[in-house]
């Protein structure tokens, strides 16, 4: 069974290398979505296509880098939670240093 896509917002092709192998090596299926940027994943999931978010099938996942060019993390984060068509779970594995505390207030 196949619930979703995941989107995944990651700026270093090596680390977008090592979620996809690690996902395949745990024979997850669902379909992947590469954004470079923060823009790449704002435009994904609310914007250009022509679609309003509610119109659109939303990531079932989403595995969001907070340092990322153009538009940071910390943004693509705020501007999912204030969206009417918020994604109902929320989770970060980041290490506890850094931006994490604040990331952690907008989960």
């Amino acid at each position: 069974m196949n619930p979703g896509k995941i989107l995944l917002v990651e700026d270093n092709p090596d680390d977008v290398a090592l979620t996809l192998r690690a996902l395949k090596s745990h024979n997850i299926t669902n379909d992947v979505v590469v954004a470079q940027d923060g823009a790449q994943a704002l435009d994904y999931l609310f914007g250009t296509e022509g679609k309003s978010p509610a119109e659109k099938e939303l990531p079932a996942v989403v595995l969001l880098d907070l340092k990322l060019p153009k538009v940071n993390g910390m943004e693509v984060l705020q501007r999912i939670r204030a969206s009417e068509a918020t994604i109902r779970e929320r989770r970060s594995t980041s290490p506890c240093d850094g931006p994490l505390p604040r990331a952690w207030r907008l989960l």
